[in-house]
């Protein structure tokens, strides 16, 4: 059986997580009432934006802590401890609007996707690690983006447009970051 390249992988990966961001807002958007696990307090759209962001987070902080001690390069370095400090005050903020609402954010189907970049990141060494970590940033942080400017337009409750109005400029400067570090490669993060 021929193995895939890591970079089919991430990509592919990155594409599952974009795919899935865009059905669970697009399922939220169809449903007239919220699906039964719902709590009461929230509509379909934000109930699918509790459970993205609450997990989108972590994941920024785990895939993070990997780069700051495997990346090879100082600037990645640097953005994976960007990631980790602006991230960690992000989960924070949302887990207290939770807790305010006593809500738990279910489990998303996006928990395997981030499971396996984390498994692959793992076992990525030198520049095989930078190019998977920078092209799945960018790809992260362009659903990301898409997420919580979908909360903006159509989400319902006020505390969570509001974290989303107030944390999507940080999205839009990790997106501008990532993009920074994948053109600074050159194209050698791109491909092989």
């Amino acid at each position: 059986m021929k193995r895939m390249p890591a970079t089919n992988r991430i990509a592919g990966l990155g594409l599952a997580c974009g795919l899935l961001w865009s059905a669970g807002t697009a399922a939220a958007l169809a449903q007239t009432a919220a699906p039964p696990e719902v709590p009461a307090t929230l509509n379909a759209i934000d109930f699918n934006f509790v459970g993205q962001a609450n997990l989108g987070a972590p994941f920024q902080v785990d895939s993070g802590r990997l780069a700051e001690t495997k990346a090879t390069s100082a600037a990645i370095r640097s953005y994976a401890h960007l990631m980790i400090t602006t991230h960690i005050p992000v989960v924070d903020a949302l887990n207290v609007i939770l807790k305010q609402k006593n809500t738990t954010p279910s489990s998303t189907l996006l928990h395997g996707a981030y499971d396996a970049m984390i498994f692959t990141l793992k076992a990525d060494r030198g520049t095989a690690f930078d190019r998977n970590y920078v092209n799945g940033q960018v790809e992260y942080q362009k659903g990301n983006a898409a997420l919580f400017e979908q909360e903006i337009q159509n989400g319902a409750d006020p505390e969570l447009k509001e974290f989303a109005r107030q944390t999507l400029p940080k999205i839009v400067d990790h997106l501008q970051r990532a993009e920074k570090l994948a053109a600074a490669a050159g194209g050698h993060l791109a491909s092989e």
